[in-house]
């Protein structure tokens, strides 16, 4: 897929996504950044701010198959993995798969299940595989998952493991709407949708294949200099060293920033990265990832402003080659 295509098919999506969620473009496109970059996005925000709505939005605009588990407290791991049962008259067992054999699998509350069933999931998310009994399965390409979380409401959740949430390649916020025109245009798309939700109305503007061809453009055709390279790395190394922090970024978050960059110059349109790059996804791949030293958690310090002190510490390269 050559550039321009690529950037057509990216913007196509882009306003499929628009036509439906009303909110900041550059939220949709980092989204969308991540899934190119085949990783996982966790959106942690108040109830009602159309966490689940841009999740499913974007699925179905992409001709993939797609999975939904709701959370609950009792849910259990076979109900998200599967399970094999016994066939007496064939003398064998038949596997019967659960929602996560799909390649856009959302997880609606993910804070609501269990302990237990969170770790059920976290093979999956960072080797594409499950283990049922003992055997492994392999899941279809892609494969990601979407996940929403209410971060207001503590009786009946918990808390994910840092394990689990280093997982995903990007932390995101919808945020509430920021006019009041935003919030008018809300109010008069649900009267000419007449439903609360629209996307099962959706058509997909883009084949499963062209999304993969997508991915695959942005993993062998964009292009990251040296010295960008050398950026992540100390943005990353700066994150561990901070006074307030106990546990910095690992490893795989320069990684998540390196994919999701290369995903961001693609929507953008280039075949190269530039800081600006890095800038607009450091916060979003890397606060996530981490751990305050116990005083600075009941200070309640924002791990964003952490991050960002870190960009304004490390020296932006000027002198990059785009090519």
């Amino acid at each position: 897929m050559n550039l321009e295509k690529a950037r057509a098919a990216c913007d196509t999506i882009v306003g499929q996504i628009r036509s439906l969620y009303v909110g900041d473009e550059l939220l949709i496109k980092k989204l969308l950044a991540a899934t190119l970059a085949n990783g996982h996005v966790l959106f942690e925000d108040n109830p009602g701010l159309g966490k689940t709505l841009l999740a499913k939005t974007l699925a179905f605009s992409i001709d993939c198959n797609f999975s939904r588990v709701q959370c609950t407290p009792d849910l259990l791991p076979a109900d998200i993995l599967g399970t094999k049962v016994w066939r007496p008259k064939d003398g064998s067992f038949e596997l019967f798969k659960g929602p996560v054999f799909t390649n856009v699998l959302l997880i609606d509350e993910i804070n609501r299940s269990p302990p237990k069933t969170q770790s059920a999931v976290l093979e999956v998310m960072e080797e594409r595989q499950v283990t049922i009994e003992g055997e492994t399965y392999r899941c279809e390409e892609p494969f990601f998952v979407l996940a929403t979380q209410n971060p207001i409401e503590y009786e009946g959740t918990y808390p994910l493991p840092e394990a689990q949430i280093d997982r995903f390649m990007m932390k995101l916020s919808t945020g509430y709407p920021r006019t009041l025109d935003e919030e008018k245009l809300i109010v008069k798309r649900r009267i000419k949708w007449k439903k609360d939700d629209p996307t099962r109305d959706l058509k997909p503007v883009i084949s499963a294949e062209d999304f993969s061809s997508l991915q695959r453009a942005v993993e062998n055709d964009v292009y990251i200099d040296e010295v960008i390279i050398k950026y992540i790395a100390e943005i990353v190394r700066k994150t561990r060293e901070h006074p307030q922090v106990e546990v910095g970024s690992s490893p795989r978050g320069s990684l998540a920033l390196l994919k999701a960059s290369r995903a961001i110059a693609l929507v953008g349109g280039r075949d190269f990265v530039t800081p600006d790059d890095i800038k607009t996804l450091a916060v979003d791949a890397l606060a996530h990832r981490l751990i305050l030293k116990v005083e600075d958690v009941m200070k309640r310090v924002d791990e964003r402003k952490i991050v960002k002190e870190a960009l304004d510490t490390v020296s932006v390269p000027k002198d990059y080659h785009p090519r």
